[in-house]
């Protein structure tokens, strides 16, 4: 049975790349039936896309969320920096879905501020050179784990993340996070707002964060490589899902049928002619 909410919000999802873990985000999609989506930055990684790590189960997540479009789920999909050439569509409306840089709304009473977050990021406004080749950088990271990973469960060992634990041992990467978080925060305040909700830093976290100016109640909805997270809201009160510590992961997966990017490509075109034509 599916369950019922009433705003997700789903970030850093990295589709096209070697890390994107579509197969879990695929069946977590399939579990739910929201009323509004909120792609929240980085769904399709245009930095680092490869089609050959573009399998049946990105495109399961397209199909997905074309199927949530024409049932009358709202889904806004707010632009990051990995997917940046989308920002030549901002402003692009279509039966429910539409193309932001940041969204604003109501809920229940409260001003909610939504936006990847890149653009308070001090090394993307001064280095982008620096944080393109981090990105290629963290995707090694991502291989080897990968493969150490394969090892280990082979020996029915507990998998281990090197991102996530270089994020919380390095001082310096918990100063860049505890500064993105601050900045963000002070701004959301500044402008009145109750929620501020963004991606970008892979680290799923709600909190409230007070300055002399007041109060604001931080949200990221983490990511899809290590984190498997997402925010969601029901009955006036936001929870972060966890990919690892759900049923969901006990799911068996479907058996992988070969197919190439041209037949992924026309299915998905099919798709999209029979909900919208």
């Amino acid at each position: 049975m599916k369950r019922k909410l009433e705003i997700v919000v789903i970030s850093d999802t990295h589709l096209g790349t070697i890390g994107s873990r579509a197969e879990e985000l695929s069946k977590y999609l399939k579990s739910i039936e929201p009323k509004k989506i909120i792609l929240n930055g980085d769904i399709i990684d245009i930095w680092q896309f490869s089609k050959r790590y573009w399998n049946k189960y990105h495109t399961k997540i397209i199909r997905q969320l074309l199927k949530f479009i024409s049932n009358g789920v709202e889904v806004h999909y707010v632009v990051g920096n990995h997917d940046e050439s989308f920002r030549r569509f901002l402003n692009f409306e279509l039966d429910g879905f539409e193309i932001v840089n940041k969204l604003k709304l109501d809920i229940d009473g409260n001003k909610a501020w939504f936006f990847h977050g890149d653009v308070f990021d001090v090394t993307m406004q001064h280095s982008r050179w620096i944080t393109r080749l981090g990105g290629y950088s963290y995707d090694a990271l991502i291989f080897i784990n990968s493969i150490v990973n394969r090892v280990l469960s082979f020996f029915g060992q507990e998998k281990i993340s090197f991102s996530k634990t270089l994020k919380n041992k390095v001082k310096a990467a918990v100063s860049y996070i505890n500064k993105f978080e601050d900045t963000v925060a002070d701004i959301g305040i500044r402008n009145g707002y109750n929620y501020v909700v963004c991606g970008h830093i892979h680290q799923p976290c709600i909190k409230t964060i007070k300055n002399s100016k007041g109060s604001i109640q931080y949200l990221n909805s983490g990511d899809w490589i290590e984190n498997l997270t997402a925010l969601e809201y029901n009955n006036k009160k936001w929870e972060i899902f966890q990919y690892e510590s759900s049923k969901l992961k006990n799911q068996e997966s479907e058996p992988e049928v070969y197919k190439d990017s041209k037949a992924l490509f026309l299915e998905l075109m099919e798709d999209f002619k029979l909900d919208f034509i």
